[in-house]
């Protein structure tokens, strides 16, 4: 059954929840900044035991929060943004579960099978996220690096998925364009990730309502988890609370 999965996102040293596809170096449109900060919503989730969640990091000046959220629930939660094979092993000692990663894998526009296998002696399959967060293109969907800007020749398709399933423990993927517009998601990249879920997949992207939750267990048959993020009550979206949240996990 799709679980609702949370996430923490960070932008220039605040919870922040932006519209994805806007993100560049000069920043990125907004949709909400939290009062708290990263420990706050750790803590949450952990009150709520609510398990798989992510924190990402969007860009630098993030390390500070990244720390505290790790630190409020110790071995919970996974990390992304700007990790690599020097600096994974350091995040997991911090306290993440996970690590996950994306623009790494990528030198000069393609994909490295040495890098991977790299990052992979690093931190252990078990240990490893791989996000192929992606932009719609005229075949279908590429993955997106570099906060998303830079769309590369690898495809998320039934190969790519199947591949890569052997190298990590979960994927996460964040439809781009509908990233943070709560203009519903992307239900043909949840149908094609649910045809290929061999692993655990968190889908990300246009999420609004609780009848997004039902509508990507239905596409998916039940294989791909989904995480809210603008919509939600607590980053002050008005589309579904966090307890109507809770309460489906507890199905």
């Amino acid at each position: 059954m799709t679980q609702f999965r949370p996430c923490i996102d960070l932008h220039q040293g605040q919870v922040k929840q932006i519209v994805g596809g806007s993100l560049n170096d000069q920043g990125a449109d907004t949709n909400f900044v939290s009062p708290y900060d990263a420990a706050y919503y750790a803590s949450l989730y952990r009150k709520h035991d609510l398990q798989g969640g992510h924190v990402i990091a969007l860009g630098p000046g993030n390390q500070e929060e990244v720390l505290k959220a790790l630190a409020a629930w110790p071995n919970a939660l996974q990390f992304g943004g700007g990790v690599n094979q020097s600096n994974a092993g350091e995040f997991l000692q911090a306290g993440a579960s996970h690590v996950i990663v994306t623009s790494y894998l990528f030198e000069n526009g393609q994909f490295s099978w040495e890098r991977l296998e790299a990052l992979k002696a690093e931190t252990g399959k078990e240990r490893l996220v791989l996000d192929l967060s992606c932009r719609r293109t005229e075949s279908g969907w590429n993955i997106a690096t570099d906060r998303w800007q830079t769309v590369t020749e690898t495809a998320v398709d039934s190969k790519t998925l199947s591949e890569l399933a052997n190298h990590c423990d979960e994927f996460l993927i964040h439809a781009a364009d509908v990233e943070g517009l709560q203009a519903g998601i992307d239900e043909e990249l949840v149908i094609l990730l649910g045809q290929n879920a061999s692993i655990p997949i968190t889908y990300a992207g246009g999420a609004r309502s609780l009848q997004d939750l039902m509508r990507v267990d239905e596409l998916s048959k039940g294989k791909v988890d989904l995480t809210i993020g603008s919509a939600l009550d607590i980053f002050g979206g008005k589309g579904i609370t966090l307890e109507e949240c809770l309460s489906w996990n507890r199905r």
